[in-house]
């Protein structure tokens, strides 16, 4: 299996797990992306998967991408914009037992203001 790493200028997102799935897309000169349905053009680039993260460094910005067959167009440049996105077999479930103890933390240096907090709750025995 072939892999990639990836260094960053900025932190990475906290949420990033091994097993996570990344992909990137091109940017545009208005600080956005686009995707071929978006500009028109189907010969350009659409959303690429890279691969499945296999490692992160946390103190570097790093991260490792595992990929099947390394083709230059899995490779991404400084011009695209990266994304992950979860398993949700692994991902997607709600709450279980009889409670359930939430901590939210903002590690930014910035002041942040939450919105709202839901929950799916459904009685499961009586």
């Amino acid at each position: 299996m072939a892999s990639i790493s990836l260094t960053f200028p900025d932190p990475l997102n906290v949420s990033l797990q091994i097993g996570d799935t990344a992909y990137y897309v091109p940017t545009n000169t208005k600080g956005g992306f686009l995707t071929s349905q978006q500009s028109g053009n189907t010969n350009e680039e659409t959303i690429v998967t890279i691969g499945v993260v296999t490692a992160i460094n946390q103190s570097t910005n790093t991260i490792t991408i595992g990929t099947n067959s390394l083709q230059s167009h899995q490779v991404p440049t400084t011009s695209h914009y990266i994304f992950f996105s979860k398993d949700n077999k692994v991902n997607l479930s709600t709450i279980l037992g009889y409670y359930a103890k939430v901590t939210i933390k903002n590690n930014s240096t910035t002041e942040a203001e939450l919105f709202s907090i839901g929950c799916e709750t459904h009685e499961s025995s009586k």
